[in-house]
């Protein structure tokens, strides 16, 4: 499982990550807020842990990005501000957890493993079977082939949902522009290439497409 490390600290952060590591979790380290948001995009994370006084923009601004994507991504903020109004932002703001520097590594592990397990307990209800020999879960919106994990960016993401909340039917380019991209920064060619992008990382048949029809997802 894969975590987001917000922290400016540099022996603080290598510190941590390296502990998280040796818990067999995969980290990704961040400095600042800025670089924070810009891998949320691009990847997809199980565990957002975030320091709040960082350069750029603080944690607190790096999970209303996170929420403005509609990221289910638990949330544990990391930091020396213990105030109750500072506690009670980052609760509204929707963290999961909100640890206190400074803090033991066992208290840490035991709260990412409880994060973990009650987020991300297997639950067949939530697996979809999709071209015969892909298993997409719902809840954790993770592609497996024979338990091996599919790394699919955000977008990508967004566009399996989609096509799955139209299971049976074809969907447009528009309405996949309309839906995803609010219609905006993005052509038909720029949706056919996220689409070649699936098909490439998984199968020809897992996205179907038909002329003047659309796409739908083979399910």
């Amino acid at each position: 499982m894969k975590i987001l490390l917000l922290e400016d600290d540099f022996e603080y952060q290598i510190s941590i990550k390296e502990y998280l590591q040796s818990l067999g979790y995969v980290v990704d380290a961040a400095n600042d807020g800025v670089e924070a948001c810009d891998k949320i995009a691009a990847n997809r994370y199980h565990l957002l842990i975030l320091d709040i006084k960082v350069p750029e923009i603080s944690g607190f601004d790096v999970i209303k990005y996170a929420k403005s994507l509609n990221l289910q991504t638990p949330i544990m903020i990391m930091t020396s501000l213990t105030n109750i109004e500072d506690i009670t932002t980052g609760y509204e703001l929707g963290c999961n957890e909100y640890l206190k520097k400074p803090f033991n590594l066992a208290e840490l592990k035991f709260r990412v493993n409880e994060l973990m397990r009650k987020y991300y307990a297997k639950n067949d209800k939530n697996i979809i079977k999709v071209a015969t020999k892909f298993d997409y879960d719902t809840a954790l919106k993770q592609l497996k082939k024979d338990d091996t994990v599919i790394n699919l960016s955000q977008k990508e993401i967004n566009l399996i949902d989609f096509l799955l909340s139209k299971v049976g039917s074809f969907s447009t380019i528009d309405e996949i522009k309309y839906e995803i991209w609010d219609d905006k920064d993005i052509d038909d060619a720029g949706i056919r290439v996220h689409i070649r992008n699936i098909r490439y990382k998984t199968s020809d048949d897992f996205i179907v497409s038909h002329r003047g029809l659309g796409y739908k997802i083979n399910v």
